[in-house]
């Protein structure tokens, strides 16, 4: 798999695409530390599950934005280019890793 890691997108991040994103992971971020405190102060479990579960679809939002821009920019790019089974390939191995 490493023969398709790429040190740059094609099309790079706009400031606004990159705000975002951060942003949402810097709420998430903050939801795992919410969580934390709840462990350490012995909260119920059914509450602490209810903010795993929340943490993850969080996580999926997130990673669906980028699966997205990666399809519409690089993918798209790569097919146009003639290199478009290996992106392909590509987008489905790490597809496989993430539906685990």
């Amino acid at each position: 798999m490493d023969k398709f890691l790429h040190e740059h997108p094609i099309t790079p991040r706009t400031e606004s695409e990159k705000k975002a994103v951060v942003n949402r992971l810097k709420r998430i971020e903050g939801q795992v530390r919410g969580i934390q405190k709840m462990v350490e102060e012995d909260r119920y479990c059914v509450d602490i599950l209810v903010q795993i579960s929340a943490i993850n679809a969080a996580l999926k939002k997130v990673g669906y934005t980028v699966a997205e821009r990666h399809m519409k920019y690089c993918v798209s790019h790569a097919v146009q280019s003639g290199e478009g089974n290996d992106m392909i390939e590509e987008l489905m191995e790490v597809m496989k890793q993430i539906s685990k």
